[in-house]
């Protein structure tokens, strides 16, 4: 089942789809007009360390990364879309390896859509895969549950009957 189906299915026959996951990637708590942040700015927007933030950089998940003239690390507002495209891209299980690999893509430009889109519908299927067993473990669940709060009922009845 996808989005789209789901939508259409809890909003009625009458309303209009909509695809919930086209709307523009939910942006940071950033300060007005700021385009410029720190390390420690960056990891107090998404949660990442300051040591995972440079493991990026270095592995080159994270394009150059500009500097002060101190050296200071100066992260723009692109980096905190990357950031949390990447973080949706962990949430997928995809390999570090694979998300270097689109990242290099990425820097490599257009010429590079057609693997970058096969990439991502690779791991889309994965993710539907995982989803579906998902559904199953929790139905497995529900049936559980089930039973003990029928067993449950059956023996608090037996308690009072005797």
């Amino acid at each position: 089942m996808t989005v789209m189906q789901t939508t259409a299915e809890t909003l009625g026959p009458n309303a209009t789809r909509t695809d919930i996951c086209a709307a523009p990637p939910r942006r940071h708590p950033r300060p007005d007009g700021q385009d410029h942040y720190t390390i420690s700015e960056v990891v107090a927007f998404t949660g990442l360390t300051a040591h995972t933030l440079r493991w990026y950089e270095r592995i080159g998940l994270m394009s150059h990364i500009d500097r002060s003239h101190t050296g200071q690390r100066r992260y723009s507002n692109g980096d905190l879309d990357w950031l949390d495209f990447v973080g949706k891209l962990r949430m997928t299980g995809m390999p570090v390896a694979d998300m270097v690999r689109y990242a290099e893509m990425v820097r490599d430009g257009e010429s590079t859509y057609l693997d970058r889109r096969e990439l991502l519908e690779s791991t889309r299927r994965d993710v539907l895969t995982r989803i579906a067993e998902l559904q199953e473990t929790v139905a497995v669940l529900d049936r559980k549950i089930s039973f003990y709060g029928d067993a449950g009922r059956a023996r608090g009845t037996e308690k009072r009957t005797r």
